[in-house]
């Protein structure tokens, strides 16, 4: 195996953040509230909901297949273990019906993840975590692609917002940055290790009314947050090192004080990406703002 400078990265990151203060709040550092995002995974650990997750995808043809439509419908649910350290789950529904033939349909392999937010700076609206998820081999349906092998990646998180730029650059203090990076490790010899990166540019328009200047922005756009994310894959060896895939996926997050909506068009960046554009719409729900009695705490080392 390989030095991967992500991983060593990761263990670093463990080994010094019990020197640093524990992190509270729900996506909030300082004034910046970073919003969860659709297409790549924010930097928090917290009680939260994603349910549903609803995409459509036009594929086409290749390799002897028809060309087929794809509806996938998936959700996860995280959850507080201890403070800054949730556990997650996810999975997700494919559904395919080609232009020829049977339809096809079934669960994808359940992943688990492991999200530790390690530190933040309210100051400059800064923070980072490390993790790790695991795809379960096994644990889905052959129709869906599922696989008989586990697949392990640790992650990288962080989150950066503008808050702190100089009146004078008033107009992008509503700007923040989220991203991740993970480095799968397939159980199986003949898989590929992948390198997974994504981003998000947000722009935060409730941010500019209640922080930078309020311009008078009437509902709904008063509560909404235009981003563009990207997510990116690139396989690194097993005769296929240095191909990349993804897709470009601009969109609008609409936020409550309980749940959020979001939709996002989905660009391919290459033909291996895909030869159409899709479109993605989710729903997070903020079960710990919804039920503070059970959600908001971890199950270990909080106060109910």
């Amino acid at each position: 195996m390989r030095f991967c400078p992500l991983r060593a990265a990761a263990f670093a990151a463990l080994a010094f953040s019990s020197a640093v203060p524990t992190v509270h709040g729900h996506g909030i550092v300082g004034n910046r509230f970073f919003p969860p995002t659709v297409s790549t995974d924010d930097p928090f650990a917290a009680d939260e909901l994603a349910f549903p997750t609803l995409s459509y995808v036009k594929n086409a043809a290749g390799d002897g297949s028809p060309a087929s439509h794809e509806i996938d419908a998936g959700f996860e649910f995280d959850k507080l273990i201890l403070p800054s350290l949730s556990l997650g789950v996810s999975d997700t529904y494919v559904a395919v019906t080609p232009d020829q033939g049977p339809s096809s349909h079934g669960w994808t392999d359940r992943s688990l993840t492991l999200k530790y937010q390690f530190w933040q700076n309210d100051e400059h609206e800064a923070v980072l975590a490390v993790g790790a998820s695991a795809e379960i081999g096994g644990t889905g349906s052959k129709h869906a692609g599922a696989n008989s092998f586990t697949t392990f990646e640790p992650k990288f998180y962080f989150g950066k917002g503008f808050g702190d730029l100089p009146e004078s650059l008033a107009v992008l203090q509503p700007f923040a940055v989220t991203g991740v990076v993970g480095q799968t490790f397939p159980t199986r010899s003949t898989d590929p290790n992948v390198l997974e990166w994504g981003f998000a540019l947000e722009y935060s328009l409730p941010y500019l009314q209640q922080h930078v200047h309020d311009i008078g922005l009437p509902a709904p756009f008063k509560d909404m947050i235009p981003l563009v994310e990207f997510a990116f894959e690139t396989a690194e060896n097993r005769d296929q090192g240095g191909l990349t895939t993804g897709t470009i996926n601009p969109g609008v997050l609409w936020e409550s004080p309980y749940f959020q909506i979001g939709a996002e068009a989905n660009i391919p960046i290459n033909s291996r990406s895909g030869a159409h554009v899709g479109v993605t719409v989710q729903a997070w729900i903020y079960i710990d703002d919804l039920f503070p009695r059970v959600f908001g705490h971890p199950i270990f080392g909080g106060n109910p």
